[in-house]
């Protein structure tokens, strides 16, 4: 299923088509039931309906959590809502689509364990379920010779991870890899990838289904609460089913439940406030804006180019990285999304914007970082601020090439000092209520490579914290 990296332009643009013909017809099957929109919730208005276990959250982490706890416990019922009309709709469904093989991280940290556990669980799970994808390679790119001893740390990491056939290439290999790019020297990293995650967690929602568990769409919550002891039928609801989450909608059913998971994204530190929670650490979004590679360009790259990563900067730096339908995304810078989940410069919430700018946290970062922040806005504007960027690795790049393109918003936890939450973070509340939900607040990229591997852990979790 994978494609090699170095194959002939012409060869990969049919082996794009013959992919996305294949996806495409797959996914109408998932997206498309006959007599509904995906995963259509029941609209019963005014009835209760009981689950031992529900997850708020339709993204790839609580998906893929949803899954595996279905897997484990097939005899207990389980349900998903989420609030859009759709799985993935929002940062599993707007990311660059690389399947990353875990060279960044600190070694022996859970975010190198689970990556380079995600990366094999993930190919192994595609190929199972006809997913496509292409392992089309990565290199990491030094272009100044202050950043080849960076660079040599990061493959002295990666290989402490245990990241498979990691190796260093010169100026010559680079040409071989990349025909159009230049560096001093490079990381080259085969079995990185690309792949559509929003397919991805349709996929995990489909077998989720599958197994008997339910997924309601359109459905906000705005409200944990503890029920008081009423009789059903005999049986004494509150006691058995005592948590009620109640939806914004007047269509959603009023769930009752046992216990309950929230895999939240751009929303979680809020689910956590409705349990009785701290609100830090604090999600602030920032939005990253791609460009977009003119199709009569797309060969100029064959994989994924990365820089090396400076550590003075809070995020990565610009990128080549091609798609599975044979675009390329070049980008993205990072700027303060003005809504959680603010696409564009015109969508704006004043609550969203106040929430964030009142945050000390916030302030503290943008003070620290306030010439890096400036020039991430900058190249938001001007595209050639951007593509002069772009071309330290593909010189031959040029500003008429390029066109604005999507963009994603990342859901970034800061603490009150202004320091980004690099680290799972885990809650519950207070009370009775607090014991019977668990917060995943944070799972930090690359949350969708490493979903598999992060659903097993978050299954632990919830097997030991509620004792199923």
């Amino acid at each position: 299923m994978a494609a090699p990296c170095r194959v002939l332009f012409s060869r990969c643009q049919r082996s794009r088509k013959i992919a996305n013909q294949h996806a495409a017809q797959r996914l109408k099957s998932i997206v498309c039931p006959s007599s509904a929109r995906l995963f259509s919730s029941e609209s019963t208005k005014n009835k209760q309906h009981q689950y031992d276990l529900v997850i708020v959250g339709g993204g790839i982490v609580g998906m893929a959590t949803a899954q595996e706890l279905i897997i484990r416990h097939p005899d207990l019922k389980l349900a998903v809502v989420e609030k859009e009309n759709e799985l993935a709709a929002h940062q599993s469904g707007h990311n660059s689509g690389v399947v990353h093989a875990g060279i960044y991280y600190a070694p022996g940290s859970l975010k190198a364990k689970l990556c380079v556990k995600g990366l094999d669980m993930a190919y192994k799970y595609c190929d199972e379920h006809e997913i496509p994808y292409k392992k089309c390679g990565k290199l990491i790119v030094a272009v100044d010779p202050d950043e080849v001893s960076r660079l040599e740390g990061l493959l002295e990491r990666g290989q402490k991870n245990g990241v498979k056939d990691l190796r260093m290439v010169g100026p010559d290999e680079i040409k071989d890899i990349e025909p159009n790019c230049v560096g001093l020297k490079a990381i080259h990293s085969p079995h990185t990838g690309i792949i559509d995650w929003g397919l991805v967690t349709k996929y995990y929602g489909k077998e989720f289904e599958k197994r008997g568990g339910t997924i309601y769409t359109n459905f906000e919550v705005t409200k944990f609460d503890i029920a008081a002891e009423s009789s059903e039928e005999g049986g004494s609801s509150g006691l058995n089913h005592p948590v009620v989450i109640e939806g914004k909608s007047q269509e959603n059913p009023s769930l009752s439940c046992r216990h309950v998971v929230t895999c939240g994204g751009l929303h979680s530190d809020k689910l956590a406030e409705k349990s009785g929670c701290d609100p830090v650490p604090r999600i602030v979004p920032f939005r990253g804006e791609y460009l977009l590679l003119s199709p009569e360009k797309e060969d100029l790259v064959r994989g994924n180019i990365y820089p090396v990563p400076d550590p003075r900067f809070p995020f990565l730096g610009v990128h080549f990285t091609p798609r599975m339908d044979g675009s390329v995304w070049l980008g993205p810078n990072a700027v303060l999304a003005f809504k959680r989940e603010g696409y564009g410069y015109t969508q704006i919430s004043l609550p969203d914007l106040a929430d964030a700018l009142s945050f000390r946290g916030l302030r503290k970062l943008a003070y620290k970082h306030l010439s890096y922040g400036l020039m991430e806005m900058y190249k938001g504007i001007y595209i050639r601020a951007q593509v002069k960027q772009l071309q330290r690795f593909v010189p031959s790049l040029r500003p008429e090439d390029v066109s604005r393109g999507p963009a994603g918003v990342r859901a970034q936890a800061l603490d009150r000092e202004g320091t980004l939450v690099d680290d799972f973070v885990f809650d519950a509340g207070t009370g009775d209520l607090g014991q019977r939900i668990l917060h995943v607040r944070n799972a930090p990229s690359p949350a969708a490579t490493s979903s598999l591997a992060i659903a097993e852990m978050v299954a632990d979790r919830v097997e030991q914290q509620f004792s199923l």
